[in-house]
């Protein structure tokens, strides 16, 4: 169900459940619907009523209007009209509508309380009034605080992912120009590549999640590419096991792992070995890459800034979801990530 829905219906309950209080708790109330012809039970019906409508008054004008912005004398106002409709709306229906002391024979000799009105109504509605007015208060603050969060959460991303394809764009760029100095025949499907990659860079990374199938295509694509660079001169063994059934993933989310390994494990000089595996089954995704320690430049653990902002961005949006390892020993470094996907 959408969100939007679940919010409507979520108040409609609320709301239902509030005006039910008047029902259970009425004197009058028995097994026969009698206790609905009461005026002063229909007056506590009407004055749960108006209690609703202050709260959305509250909740949607005088907070967020008003109290939001520093508007404290207009906010008090408010909420000086907000009291006063409770104290005289519900007497006024009350008296020109409801009570009718000839229908009810107990109700002939009706005669009001005596005492000033106003005073009277204060004392017996000020403590539902204030409860009402906290209880909209602490939603609305409730209510900003997550949408504040939502909001730095999705700029972080942005940001994080803004960082992200420049420096694969960077890295591939300058394969791509080792081929060319090389004048090598494929420079051709290393540029083809490279359009595949960047396609996926710009229709698909800008969306929260994106079918496994074109995350793991663009994997394909970044691999194939290093081996048209390296051809023999390192063992790259590739192997992957997927399952799609469905599942969506964050966009450029396993890549850093797998461009380290290649970034900081290669050298043509020495043997270079990486190993990828990828596994998806059933809502589950596992990605394991192995590459060994080069003598030219020693891999730390915190180095790297695809692997930070990956770090960061697992921890916005698969939190409690994923269990991240890595590894560095004095000859290899390992990466053991385990993924519940939607």
């Amino acid at each position: 169900m959408n969100k939007k829905y679940q919010q409507v219906l979520l108040h409609v309950l609320g709301c239902l459940a509030f005006l039910s209080l008047p029902v259970i708790f009425s004197p009058d109330f028995s097994g026969s619907f009698y206790f609905l012809k009461v005026p002063f039970f229909q007056k506590d019906v009407v004055n749960y009523v108006v209690l609703i409508l202050c709260f959305y008054f509250n909740f949607y004008l005088l907070i967020p209007k008003l109290y939001f912005n520093r508007k404290y004398f207009l906010f008090f106002l408010g909420i000086l009209l907000s009291f006063a409709s409770i104290i005289f709306i519900p007497e006024f229906v009350f008296k020109e509508f409801l009570f009718k002391g000839d229908e009810i024979p107990h109700m002939n000799k009706f005669s009001p309380p005596k005492g000033n009105f106003i005073l009277r109504e204060i004392r017996h509605h000020l403590f539902q009034f204030m409860a009402v007015f906290i209880f909209s208060f602490f939603m609305k603050i409730y209510a900003r605080l997550k949408k504040a969060e939502k909001e730095k959460s999705s700029a972080e991303i942005s940001y994080l992912k803004s960082q992200i394809n420049p420096h694969f764009l960077f890295n591939t760029l300058n394969s791509i120009y080792s081929l060319a100095l090389e004048k090598s025949d494929n420079t051709a499907p290393a540029v083809v590549k490279l359009s595949g990659m960047m396609r996926y860079v710009i229709s698909e990374a800008d969306h929260d999640y994106v079918p496994l199938e074109k995350e793991i295509e663009y994997i394909d694509d970044y691999i194939d590419l290093q081996k048209i660079r390296w051809a023999d001169t390192v063992k790259i063994a590739y192997t992957k096991s997927i399952s799609l059934d469905g599942m969506k993933i964050a966009p450029l989310l396993l890549i850093p792992f797998i461009e380290n390994a290649f970034k900081y494990g290669v050298n043509a000089e020495e043997n270079s070995a990486i190993q990828i595996r990828i596994r998806a089954k059933e809502g589950k995704l596992s990605l394991e890459v192995y590459n060994n320690i080069i003598s030219v430049k020693n891999v730390d653990v915190n180095s790297g800034l695809g692997i930070e902002n990956t770090k960061q961005r697992l921890q916005l949006l698969y939190p409690g979801k994923h269990e991240l390892t890595i590894i560095n020993n004095a000859d290899r470094f390992s990466v053991f990530l385990i993924l519940t996907l939607k």
